[in-house]
């Protein structure tokens, strides 16, 4: 089978493409032909040596996937030869707290990812993927679909009347402003190009504002709700974008904190985050109950994810390059080998 390995970290072209031995199914394993992957910016940060987790050098990178079956092992009872599937961001969370071996787990950081022609995964480790998404639009769920509806469920779920922030066009902020409406929430979304402000309208956002323009753009959000605040902030840039998110979230809010866009951390004042009066939650994706959720709520009201462009497989490398340049508007995706 093809199969991309990253060589080392630093540079997108340590990202290098092998023939390798095809994997067979073992006992509870299915066999997934790999028809698309979807990059997000874990991924980058991994091939650019800056992710803040351990990552391993010369494993296939890339977390998200959506295939086909093409065999089943031993008391394989869940899927059939044939069946469309994504896989799971965290192939051993199934619900409940996290499991021990969340990092050990971790695709294309700990253990090989899904940039390659064919990969054998137990049967608890993918979902259905519905007849009314393509391989494409399927595996856009596992991470950022994932990360979106975590974000906005929780121990207060985002509700109609409800105010969210999303920050920027990436992947977890359109899946956002998508669920977001879909709930019946008002959405303000932020932006550094004016060219991206009429797409994310169409999406759905009720406000814009541009960041670049306006640096104090935490308190701007805050002036759109009357000086209220944001019910949620969907926290995507981290040490770069915290200071912003705590002026703009209400009295009571909550910023769930979903990764970070800049390496650079000018510290968080303590005072600003206590007299907020916000509450801050951590979100790593979500888990395997949280993705079939998320599935069906997509398929209930008809969601369809915003993919940016379709790379070919062996233009893997540019696909990274593209992510890299902030272009996009929703997510980047490679299909499988030809």
């Amino acid at each position: 089978m093809k199969a991309y390995r990253l060589e080392s970290f630093g540079d997108i072209d340590a990202l290098r493409l092998h023939e390798e031995p095809d994997p067979r199914p073992q006992r509870g394993e299915v066999l997934v032909r790999i028809r698309a992957v979807a990059l997000n910016y874990r991924d980058l940060a991994i091939v650019r040596g800056r992710y803040p987790r351990k990552a391993v050098p010369g494993l296939i990178p890339v977390s998200d996937a959506a295939g086909e079956i093409v065999a089943v092992g031993e008391q394989v009872t869940a899927f059939k030869v044939g069946d469309r599937v994504v896989g799971a961001f965290h192939p051993r969370w199934f619900g409940g707290e996290m499991p021990a071996t969340i990092q050990a787990d971790s695709y294309g950081a700990e253990s090989d990812g899904w940039l390659c022609e064919l990969k054998a995964v137990s049967q608890e480790a993918v979902v259905a993927l519905p007849d009314s998404l393509t391989y494409e639009e399927g595996c856009t769920l596992p991470c950022a679909g994932l990360t979106a509806w975590t974000a906005l469920a929780g121990p207060t779920p985002v509700r109609a009347g409800h105010t969210v922030l999303v920050q920027g066009s990436g992947g977890v902020s359109i899946f956002a402003l998508q669920l977001a409406r879909a709930l019946g929430a008002t959405v303000i979304a932020t932006t550094s190009a004016d060219s991206k402000a009429e797409r994310l309208r169409a999406l759905g956002a009720t406000h814009i504002v541009n960041y670049r323009q306006d640096a104090d753009w935490g308190r701007r959000v805050r002036a759109l709700t009357g000086g209220r605040g944001v019910d949620r902030v969907v926290e995507v840039g981290g040490p770069g974008t915290i200071a912003q998110s705590l002026k703009a979230v209400a009295v009571g809010g909550e910023i769930a904190s979903i990764g970070f866009l800049s390496t650079e951390n000018p510290g968080i004042d303590f005072f600003q985050l206590k007299l907020s009066g916000a509450s801050f939650r951590n979100i790593t994706v979500g888990d395997r109950s949280g993705l079939l959720e998320l599935i069906r709520a997509a398929v209930g009201v008809g969601l369809k994810p915003v993919i940016d462009r379709t790379f070919a497989f062996e233009d893997a490398r540019g696909a990274l390059s593209y992510l890299e340049s902030g272009q996009h508007l929703g997510k980047v995706v490679v299909s499988g080998p030809r």
